[in-house]
């Protein structure tokens, strides 16, 4: 999802995040302490944002796609608002950079958790995070299209034809786009453009705002839930019922997946580096793949997998450092 590192680093400021949660790790306070090894913490985020597309497909079970997107965000908010009241911060209080915050939760997390809710309910978990680790991709394009200062170089325009020919391996393309139904596929990249175009918006509007990464990053996710909770009402029934194993998947999605990751995350690229918290992006495709076959009984054609490899090696390639002649 919801990558840093070179190229993405300079044109996002952070796009790690998998789920499009935290896009302002990128402040440390001074005085912090790592408690876990860094390598523990980020296993554990490449775990938790693996398994959140599990989570997204067993919550879809029981609840309507924009249910599990307005869960998922409202969840992720209350977590962060509960950490901003622990360190007695402060939401913003600019109408001017709260309505770039609503922006940013549109693209960030609005949109794209809604996209993601929708194309699980057709195509395997396990695909959807594949298609997710094309966001790197998606945010250089969009970054090197709006940001100046961006420009064109041989290891970004190769890395991104090397990671977009992935995606045309992933749906088999020789054989008319077999990954079981295109616009499952089509709407999880979408969901992953969003997110690409959200990582830049945040670097050109919200960096610099003199606000704590974590007062920003709640802000944003309040907008998001906000903006999910104007429209839910009237395009879902309220649900019947709230089986225990979904409600929790989706509880769990919000509150760790979305919320707890990103002090995870701020942690982690304070701790070992942007660079170093930015590999995350090349877990994630696995353990979303493995959860899916494992514990939901998936499969998958040969080609994903494959393809989800050429994909996070053009990502690579597109955020490796041209050497300065």
């Amino acid at each position: 999802m919801e990558s840093v590192s070179s190229a993405t680093e300079s044109a996002t400021g952070n796009a790690t995040d998998s789920g499009g949660a935290a896009p302002f790790p990128s402040a440390p306070s001074p005085d912090q302490r790592p408690g876990l090894d860094w390598r523990i913490r980020f296993l554990l985020l490449a775990l938790v944002w693996g398994l959140s597309f599990l989570f997204v497909k067993v919550s879809g079970e029981a609840f309507a796609p924009l249910q599990v997107a307005l869960g998922r965000v409202a969840f992720g908010a209350v977590a962060l608002l509960v950490v901003l009241v622990v360190k007695r911060d402060t939401l913003p209080r600019r109408p001017a950079l709260w309505l770039h915050l609503a922006v940013a939760g549109f693209l960030l997390n609005a949109l794209p958790f809604t996209l993601f809710a929708y194309s699980e309910q057709r195509i395997t978990s396990a695909l959807a995070g594949i298609c997710n680790a094309t966001t790197p991709l998606f945010t250089l394009l969009v970054a090197m299209t709006a940001l100046p200062s961006e420009r064109p170089n041989r290891n970004r325009l190769a890395g991104m034809a090397i990671g977009f020919l992935g995606v045309l391996v992933v749906f088999g393309i020789w054989n008319g786009a077999d990954v079981g139904d295109p616009l499952g596929a089509g709407l999880a990249l979408t969901a992953a453009l969003s997110m690409g175009a959200g990582w830049v918006y945040v670097r050109r509007f919200l960096t610099d705002s003199g606000h704590s990464s974590v007062s920003l990053s709640a802000a944003q996710l309040t907008a998001g839930a906000v903006e999910l909770a104007l429209v839910t009402p009237f395009l879902t029934s309220f649900p019947h019922a709230f089986p225990l194993a979904q409600s929790l998947s989706l509880l769990t999605l919000g509150t760790v997946g979305t919320g707890i990751a990103f002090l995870i995350q701020y942690g982690l690229v304070r701790d070992a580096g942007a660079t170093v918290a930015s590999m995350v992006t090349y877990l994630v495709p696995i353990i979303s793949t493995v959860a899916g076959v494992i514990v939901l009984g998936e499969t998958l054609n040969w080609h994903q997998p494959v393809g989800a490899v050429v994909i996070l090696a053009g990502a690579a390639l597109s955020q490796r450092k041209t050497p300065s002649k």
